[in-house]
């Protein structure tokens, strides 16, 4: 088994996330999880897909684990934060973070129908916005991955 640090530095906080899109399975939304870490990668706020229970079409685990993050610092300005999420950023979440202006964006599951961090779109490091985080992809994707397809496979 090779190793790469750069994803490897981030497992524990996928294993985290992964936690959290459990908790949306179990609530029959579609399991993505997601955190907020400072710089010295203290969980700020965590998030998972809460749409099915409350009814919101914009209650994804990113935005709702932003908004917490924002509420836990007093300020929506989140510089030096990792978001960590299993599944990779939709066009809204995308936005979400470019707007909070998280520095690094660390994600398991590539999204090729809706990805907006690389694959289908690359909306977080557009060079025509003004904040472009670093986008780390790949963590842990088996897990996050297979998690989801076994959701929509029992559907």
């Amino acid at each position: 088994m090779t190793t790469d640090p750069v994803r490897d530095r981030w497992r524990a906080a996928m294993r985290r996330a992964l936690e959290e899109a459990e908790l949306a399975r179990r609530g029959g939304d579609v399991p993505v999880g997601a955190v907020v870490l400072s710089a010295d990668g203290t969980e700020l706020a965590a998030g998972h897909n809460e749409r099915e229970a409350t009814g919101d079409p914009t209650a994804h685990a990113e935005v709702l684990a932003i908004r917490r993050a924002a509420a836990k610092r007093g300020s929506w300005r989140l510089v030096d934060c990792t978001l960590v999420v299993t599944l990779e950023p939709c066009t809204m979440c995308a936005g979400a973070i470019v707007q909070s202006r998280v520095d690094r964006v660390v994600y398991g599951a590539r999204d090729d129908k809706a990805g907006a961090a690389g694959s289908l779109w690359d909306v977080v490091r557009d060079r025509r916005l003004n904040h472009r985080p670093e986008v780390i992809e790949g963590v842990l994707a088996d897990d996050c991955a297979h998690l989801l397809t076994e959701f929509f496979r029992a559907r």
